[in-house]
């Protein structure tokens, strides 16, 4: 039997809400980074800094695909958690359809576009020779697949709009599972080496969108075949959220991408070191990532039911829970580095960058995961284009002038500086205006209600019959009484 949906989130702690769904999020995501950290620590075995390069520049590339996929699971999540706390279980199931289409036309869009430009990109982002080429076989390789994995994870952010972040968690797992157990056998067993890490990552896209749509359809029977009038309906909708989600989150590889340009001018050493850096920073900090996609429901429902009481603690509770967090871990980052340059055979600059980023950088990461809540609170309280100011401002001049800047004072090292100061500019931007965005929510909210006028409980047209039978009787009782002194 599928289960009953329930707004469940317009009731009970939301700290609880919250760490509820980010940790559930995270322990997903987390087997999905960890894999491809295990990617980079295989690919370090085999003793090339070439290789460890090309997964870097692989990993950029990979990064903007999925930043799209994204993109339109922000908007499963918010359509999905609004008719859920809206009562409107039927809208829900057609409009999970509907998203599952959309995210699978737009990835395969979007990987035919990078395939097309293949070449070109590598080259724009630093990556030259025998690095080029193997970043070039590992991205032919994985980014087919796209597609599949784009509707696995609409789907998963189809269950976390119902409050079902155990099942969402599940795909991620064993996707995660999947490839871990087949990294080892492609790359070593088989002696495939990097082709053989982007075989295993292919395949456990299958069990991704496998594991996903099967909760979706028989778990909670959440999924209705759109037909062709419910595509066009739903399409604005999707649009108005999953456009500027995706520009807002295509920014963050573009961001990254100029880094990773401006770091290559300095060697493969130093792209090494920020590869490694670009595989621990989202296993390190994987619940914050996951708190944009477990904010998002929390909002979206009581933004449905109108409890901007509840919104703004949302908002509140999620910013503590960033910054503990991040401290944390900040503090386990500094503890570990040297362990981490040993585990990936780094040396010399490589080394530098690492100790760097666990020394003074991870703590900053507390601005990234304000931006984080902003975006899911924009996106879920109909302001999407505010997200996509921020982030795009982010990429652009929150990182090309400061990362420009910091590698001509500071070098390589200096280009990781420079992109953090953006993030804290922009961080503390994103949380100024959100707040502000839900307090006039709340405040145009107060005066819609006040100023709605009280229907009377007889219809003003009972009255004005009223009136009208009252007249009558006057007017003709006036006339017997001029009649009867007449007569007299």
């Amino acid at each position: 039997m599928p289960q009953q949906q329930q707004a469940k989130f317009l009731t009970g702690s939301i700290m609880r809400h919250i760490a509820v769904m980010s940790s559930s999020g995270a322990v997903g995501l987390m087997a999905l980074f960890t894999v491809d950290l295990a990617d980079m620590f295989f690919i370090s075995l085999l003793g090339q800094v070439e290789l460890a390069a090309a997964i870097g520049f692989a990993g950029t590339i990979v990064f903007f695909s999925t930043s799209v996929s994204i993109g339109t699971a922000i908007a499963m999540g918010a359509l999905v958690s609004r008719a859920i706390g809206a009562g409107k279980r039927e809208e829900a199931k057609a409009i999970t359809g509907s998203v599952m289409i959309f995210s699978g036309i737009v990835s395969l869009l979007t990987v035919f576009t990078i395939l097309f430009f293949l070449d070109p990109i590598l080259s724009m982002i630093g990556a030259e020779g025998i690095t080029a080429d193997k970043a070039k076989s590992f991205l032919m390789i994985l980014l087919p697949s796209a597609p599949l994995m784009a509707m696995g994870m609409a789907g998963g952010a189809a269950l976390r709009g119902v409050g079902d972040a155990k099942r969402s968690m599940s795909a991620t797992l064993a996707a995660g599972a999947a490839n871990a157990v087949l990294d080892p056998i492609f790359i070593f067993a088989l002696s495939m080496g990097i082709e053989g890490a982007a075989i295993a990552s292919m395949l456990s896209r299958f069990v991704l969108f496998g594991v996903a749509f099967h909760a979706v359809r028989y778990k909670h029977d959440l999924i209705s075949l759109p037909s062709f009038d419910d595509l066009k309906r739903h399409f604005r909708a999707i649009t108005h959220i999953a456009l500027p989600a995706i520009i807002t989150n295509t920014a963050t590889p573009i961001g990254n991408a100029i880094v990773t340009a401006q770091i290559a001018k300095f060697g493969d050493d130093f792209v090494a070191g920020y590869a490694v850096i670009g595989r621990l920073l989202p296993v390190s900090f994987a619940l914050i990532f996951s708190l944009s996609g477990a904010v998002g429901p929390i909002l979206g429902q009581n933004f449905g039911a109108e409890r901007f009481d509840r919104v703004r603690r949302t908002l509140s509770d999620s910013i503590k829970f960033v910054t503990a967090y991040c401290l944390v871990v900040a503090i386990i980052l500094y503890f570990s580095q040297d362990l981490i340059s040993d585990a990936f055979s780094l040396n010399g600059d490589a080394t530098a960058m690492v100790s760097l980023f666990c020394t003074y950088l991870a703590v900053t990461f507390v601005f990234n995961g304000a931006l984080f809540v902003s975006n899911a609170a924009f996106n879920n309280l109909n302001r999407p284009t505010w997200s996509t100011v921020l982030n795009v401002g982010k990429a652009t001049v929150g990182t090309i002038p400061f990362v420009y800047i910091g590698g001509h004072v500071a070098g390589a090292e200096g280009v990781l500086i420079g992109q953090a100061v953006g993030s804290i500019i922009f961080g503390i931007a994103g949380y100024i205006l959100v707040k502000r965005l839900i307090k006039k929510l709340a405040t145009d909210q107060e005066h819609k209600l006040y100023a709605t006028p009280v229907e009377p409980t007889v219809p003003v047209s009972a009255f004005t019959s009223c009136r009208e039978v009252m007249v009558d009787d006057g007017e003709e009782l006036l006339e017997d009484v001029m009649k009867e002194r007449k007569s007299r």
